[in-house]
């Protein structure tokens, strides 16, 4: 279990979180198999923080943020949020947590209904959650589009008449529409134009300030995690390797996995960029329905152990809050 020290109150505590989707196969739809889409992560997230949650594509990081909201019923585990587990709870039961627990999609067209105004998307939550008359919903509206920096004058205008960046505000005025305490940012810039990327991340960033908010970040762009998090956690096939500060994970990475993803990460100094030493790792991510014995990573780690490949590693603290799940640091 990888458990951080902090001064702050704990606002998100996920233990042992595991969502395995089945296989079924042949005539009669037979369950052969699972996909280990998350298989056991744990670590807490502080009131009014930015955990970052990082790793390369089909590691589980969105399964994993949309299972902490419970969008998924989960395998297994424990999530509290805000002190109250919701791990067990049947999904009409989650709805009276819906305002406290929020979610920005990744696609902010996808995400928003193409025949619903901008007005309506956004109250749209007001509608399902609270009793406002209507001129009390149009000026919570008409003010949640002015704190992400949208033009009154769009209110009636529909998704399809704005750009990817004024759609990813919609997306996350809506989030904001039920003052709720924990938001997950589920690659919310990767869609988006590299100009456009930078003013939506500030606009999460000045929110939270304002709000109080606490996010989840998921992103693969280390670069943007690095300016937006206060800690990162690294997963790999369905697992947590690595979790530390933003400053302690950037300057000395513990996982051979997390060496790895941060000299892939390019320097813009080209003077700079001669000396980086790249790490580059054999082989192909192994499928989550047939993970290797032992470590998920053994199969590709670049100082593979004997033990690795028998024995999963446990996270280990190796410094305060830096916890390590590897065999190298079984004995520091």
């Amino acid at each position: 279990m990888l458990d951080e020290t902090n001064s702050g109150n704990v606002l998100v505590e996920v233990r042992d979180l595991k969502m395995h989707f089945p296989i079924h196969a042949g005539v009669f739809k037979k369950r052969v198999g699972e996909v280990k889409a998350v298989d056991g992560i744990s670590f807490d997230i502080f009131e009014g923080e930015t955990l970052g949650l990082v790793g390369e594509s089909g590691c589980g990081k969105s399964t994993a943020g949309r299972a902490i909201l419970r969008l998924y019923d989960i395998t297994e585990g424990s999530i509290k949020i805000d002190g109250v587990e919701i791990g067990p709870t049947p999904q009409p039961k989650l709805r009276e947590m819906r305002p406290t627990m929020q979610m920005v999609f990744q696609d902010p067209q996808a995400s928003l209904n193409p025949r619903m105004s901008v007005a309506a998307i956004i109250g749209e939550p007001l509608d399902e959650h609270t009793d406002f008359s209507k001129k009390e919903k149009r000026e919570k509206v008409l003010g949640l589009m002015d704190a992400v920096g949208l033009n009154r004058d769009f209110a009636n205008r529909y998704p399809h008449e704005f750009s990817g960046g004024q759609r990813q505000r919609i997306g996350i005025a809506r989030a904001l529409a039920l003052n709720p305490k924990f938001i997950v940012c589920d690659e919310p810039i990767a869609a988006l134009d590299v100009s456009i990327q930078a003013q939506v991340v500030n606009l999460l960033e000045d929110l939270q300030e304002e709000f109080g908010l606490t996010y989840l970040f998921i992103s693969h762009d280390l670069s943007m995690v690095r300016h937006i998090a206060d800690r990162v956690a690294v997963m790999y096939l369905g697992r947590v390797v690595e979790l530390a500060t933003r400053e302690e994970l950037f300057r000395a990475p513990k996982h051979p996995y997390t060496q790895a993803l941060l000299s892939a990460v390019p320097e813009p100094d080209p003077s700079l960029e001669e000396k980086v030493e790249r790490i580059l790792l054999e082989g192909d991510v192994p499928s989550p329905s047939k993970p290797p014995k032992g470590c998920n990573f053994c199969t590709r780690c670049p100082q593979v152990m004997d033990i690795c490949k028998e024995i999963d590693p446990t996270g280990k603290e190796i410094a305060a809050g830096h916890q390590v799940a590897c065999h190298l640091y079984a004995d520091t």
